[in-house]
């Protein structure tokens, strides 16, 4: 039998693994699987027992074994796929969610997460805007947890664009950063100093 969990919430999945395997199981990197090993892993016996528990951590990333995986639905074995991400719209995942069992758990939103990535978004198009959002969340917030934040969207910004406007975003955040670190200046000032800059990068 084949499950597939996924999700970032590591800890309920591991105790839902642990459900299905048992406590003790072998592990196997998806990544070092090649196509040779699968009829071994999903079929091949072991000497102490007929059935063997397995964990196969990452295998989607490992693309042209993982679409392999549908051919062995009728192994022996219980094998749990464990995956971070998962892409949902391949064709492999859309054939395996219709013949095995797939778990997400995913952590609950970060609310704070949410509000920045608004605030962030608004400030590309209109920086006035945002830091009118940013002045009625300033009482219950942290200056420097909510720059960490920004920070931490302006880089998810760079990975998926790599644009120069968004290379301007990380330079003047690290700036930013420093300034607080080394000047008397209101953390906050900084802080709407660059979601006012943010729309002429």
């Amino acid at each position: 039998m084949i499950k597939i969990f996924t999700g970032d919430d590591r800890v309920r999945a591991k105790k839902e693994i642990e459900k299905f395997l048992g406590k003790k199981y072998e592990i196997i990197e998806g990544a070092e699987i090649n196509l040779n090993d699968l009829p071994s892993i999903f079929l091949g016996n072991s000497l102490f027992s007929e059935t063997r528990n397995i964990l196969i951590r990452d295998l989607s990333t490992n693309k042209s074994v993982f679409e392999k995986v549908p051919e062995y639905l009728n192994t022996p074995h219980n094998i749990a796929i464990f995956e971070l991400k998962l892409d949902k719209r391949s064709a492999t995942y859309k054939l395996l969610k219709g013949n095995i069992e797939i778990k997400d758990f995913k952590l609950p939103e970060n609310p704070d997460q949410k509000l920045v990535f608004n605030i962030y978004n608004t400030a590309k198009r209109d920086g006035k805007k945002a830091v009118g959002m940013l002045e009625r969340i300033k009482p219950e917030h942290d200056p420097n947890m909510f720059l960490g934040l920004l920070a931490s969207q302006t880089i998810k910004d760079y990975q998926i664009k790599q644009g120069t406007k968004e290379k301007k975003a990380l330079r003047e955040l690290s700036k930013i950063d420093l300034e607080i670190k080394s000047t008397s200046l209101q953390p906050w000032l900084l802080i709407e100093s660059f979601l006012l800059r943010l729309s002429s990068l």
